[in-house]
């Protein structure tokens, strides 16, 4: 699908047939508003209503209709050069340009005056004729959900993607002005969850002097957002939906400070302030007694008070087991540089990792019975784990094999070969780099490779990845590494197998079980 159209942060600011058919009027509201977007550094499109009247309307309803969309659509009329004059100023002021069309013919015309998108509105949401013309187009479509089950936003996703359109979709409620009990703004993160990688916005047609909904729409995901616009006259007020420019101004403050307030997705590490904030009630390492230079320090030789000192010891970080490099008097902070901390044991490394792991099994949404076994691979020693690692949950060991591979960021599995095994890996979540026979290949959800008996392969990771490992019976000794010092090591030395996460199996290694 063409990608290059970015729907990230749009604010697309529909005129409708707020111009009156008046073109001076439309003018103004294009310059106010883009004026507004300038001083705000935002971005934003202009959107139009196509409708070719003589077509789209029945030739009955012409001329002295009571039906109220036909009256408003008749007395706003304006002929095709009379919209060019429009799109040459939008384009001058350096928006986007939007239009919606109601038939067909629209699409044509919009097409002639190469707008930028084509936006589908609620009410074509199931007007299939209109939507395969749109999708013949050959542009990037956004389009509103309004009415629609999700069923039908399910049809409309499905029809989209199989004839390539690069598009985004709206939580859109097509009562005007719309009531707090009819916002539902959580489908917001509803169609974010069900349609991962596709641009999700809001539409809105609440009073628009509230600015809360937009908070929360940011709040919920939404990344692109729509709202009526027009500018108020003695003779022309402004319906109870439309936004003047100074309402716009605070709408899109109201975006920015909420996107601000939420901040990114990825865990931001503390603050200059906050770390301060956090050392001010952190409890340093004090000693109770003298303590002789060479003893080891154990829990009841110590105390934990504030303030902490900088370069000391802290509570988080006290373990039994230290060794003095000085001798420490009653009440002495004891400082990093003045003990020898104990190494950390093998299994305490895997146990932490183990933390990881579970939270990005959390995060794809992969689920496990209570009953499995997991492999820890330790290839070059369990310090060295998170360098050189996977863990592999089994599912299925029969004649037929299926695994779960996790490997964290940055942890890789080195080049081996199996003489009967035959492997497919599938990957689930994240991004797994593979070379098999020589070829290297980076694998996203839902691709896979084939690995051969007797071909050597290796894979590891820089996002973290989960994949399954679908394969022919699993042998012992059936691993032959390229390394041929991993070869030499003790089955206990390179894997560790244990019932469920082993939270009781996890014992320092020894050098046992010849493989």
């Amino acid at each position: 699908m063409n990608q290059k159209f970015d729907f990230k942060d749009l604010f697309i600011l529909d005129m409708a047939n707020n111009h009156q058919g008046d073109v001076e009027r439309g003018l103004n509201i294009v310059r106010s508003f883009a004026k507004v977007v300038k001083d705000h550094n935002a971005r934003a499109a202009l959107k139009f209503q196509f409708r070719q009247l003589e077509t789209f309307i029945h030739p009955d309803h012409q001329k002295n209709s009571e039906h109220k969309q036909v009256q408003r659509f008749i007395s706003t009329r304006l002929l095709r050069d009379k919209y060019q004059i429009f799109l040459d100023e939008v384009r001058a002021q350096g928006m986007v340009t939007i239009c919606t069309p109601f038939d067909e013919d629209s699409v044509d015309v919009i097409c002639e005056m190469d707008f930028d998108v084509i936006k589908v509105a609620s009410c074509s949401g199931k007007d299939w004729p209109l939507l395969e013309k749109i999708a013949a187009a050959g542009k990037p479509v956004i389009f509103s959900t309004g009415g629609l089950t999700i069923r039908d936003i399910d049809n409309l996703v499905s029809f989209f993607k199989h004839r390539g359109v690069h598009f985004a979709l709206m939580h859109c409620i097509a009562i005007y002005p719309t009531p707090d009990q009819h916002m539902n703004l959580q489908q917001i993160a509803v169609l974010c969850d069900r349609y991962p990688g596709i641009h999700i916005g809001w539409s809105t047609h609440e009073p628009p002097a509230d600015m809360v909904p937009v908070e929360l729409a940011v709040a919920l995901g939404a990344e692109l957002f729509e709202r009526h616009i027009g500018i108020e006259t003695d003779d022309s007020p402004l319906n109870a939906y439309s936004s003047t420019p100074e309402q716009v101004a605070q709408w899109i403050e109201a975006k920015q400070r909420a996107q601000l307030l939420c901040g990114p997705k990825e865990r931001q590490p503390a603050s200059e302030a906050e770390q301060a904030a956090i050392d001010g009630l952190k409890r340093g390492v004090y000693a109770k007694g003298k303590i002789r230079k060479g003893s080891i320090i154990e829990r009841n030789q110590v105390y934990f008070a504030i303030p902490y000192v900088e370069g000391q010891l802290d509570s988080g970080h006290f373990k039994s087991g230290i060794t003095c490099l000085k001798d420490f008097t009653v009440n002495a902070p004891i400082f990093e540089t003045q003990v020898e901390l104990p190494t950390t044991k093998d299994e305490l490394v895997i146990k932490h990792a183990v933390h990881e792991v579970k939270a990005l099994l959390n995060k794809a949404r992969i689920h496990l019975g209570p009953e499995f076994k997991v492999e820890y691979s330790h290839h070059y020693g369990v310090p060295n784990f998170l360098e050189t690692g996977a863990v592999l949950v089994e599912c299925i060991s029969r004649d037929y094999c299926k695994k779960l591979v996790v490997q964290l960021p940055g942890q890789q599995h080195p080049f081996h070969y199996h003489e009967k095994k035959e492997e497919t890996f599938q990957v689930l979540y994240g991004e797994l780099e593979c070379t098999v026979d020589g070829h290297q290949r980076t694998l996203i959800p839902g691709e896979s490779v084939l690995v051969m008996p007797g071909v050597w392969h290796s894979f590891g990771t820089k996002t973290g990845v989960i994949f399954e490992e679908v394969s022919s019976r699993d042998y012992d000794n059936d691993s032959f590494y390229k390394d041929k010092n991993i070869n030499k090591l003790a089955r206990a030395e390179r894997k560790t197998v244990v019932d469920h996460w082993g939270r009781f199996q996890l014992k320092p290694q020894s050098k046992q079980d010849k493989s």
